[in-house]
């Protein structure tokens, strides 16, 4: 029997699962002060995992005197959709009780795309709303062979934002102004889609701000 990539994904999903239950020890929202520790779910893909932004978004936590906590559902080529049908989201989002939870998947700037963040999108904040945990969108952007489609990205993810009444991180829109203003291209890794370590670390700025700013 051939197993699937994303079967093997969903396996792994459930053992990372495990190991974060079982390190459970309680969030609850309260205003970000010196020992509070904010708590964040990534979920994503590999423009997630790539340079680890979970981790630099802890580091300008501690830069700014905010201490917080993350852990991430990302795997290669995941939508939102994928996510949701290997159920592991679910679990999470209703034991653990983030403060955060950021969901990312490809650039989406075709209707598909659109219809798998608004649809998707609504079941996660649904989740979230019940277990009072706020909704935030990270934009990202479309492969350096693909610039034409930037406003179709923005547009995507600003409008699944607005329609979910989630926090909006608009990463790609500003990587999308510096490109227009620069002419230069750094933030992409060497494939020209990936982030590089200074694009990641934009992104990671760009979402601290976004959520404590």
């Amino acid at each position: 029997m051939k197993i699937s990539t994303k079967q093997i994904n969903a396996a792994l999903g459930l053992i990372l699962l495990f190991i974060c239950l079982c390190g459970f020890s309680g969030f609850s929202q309260k205003p970000a002060g010196k020992d509070t520790v904010r708590s964040i779910l990534f979920i994503g893909n590999s423009l997630t995992y790539t340079n680890d932004l979970p981790n630099l978004v802890v580091r300008k936590g501690g830069e700014n005197g905010i201490l917080i906590k993350t852990e991430m559902l990302a795997f290669p080529n995941y939508g939102l959709e994928d996510h949701w049908n290997d159920g592991n989201i679910q679990i999470l989002i209703s034991v653990k009780k983030y403060d955060f939870v950021i969901i990312q998947q490809g650039p989406s700037s075709q209707n598909d795309g659109r219809i798998m963040l608004i649809d998707y999108g609504a079941r996660i904040n649904t989740l979230c709303q019940k277990n009072k945990s706020k909704l935030v969108y990270f934009m990202v952007w479309p492969g350096y062979s693909h610039l034409q489609s930037f406003d179709g990205v923005i547009k995507n993810y600003s409008d699944a934002a607005k329609a979910t009444n989630a926090l909006l991180c608009p990463v790609g829109q500003v990587w999308k102004k510096h490109f227009e203003e620069t002419k230069e291209y750094s933030y992409y890794g060497p494939d020209m889609f990936h982030p590089s370590q200074k694009g990641s670390e934009i992104a990671a700025q760009i979402i601290f701000e976004t959520l404590f700013k």
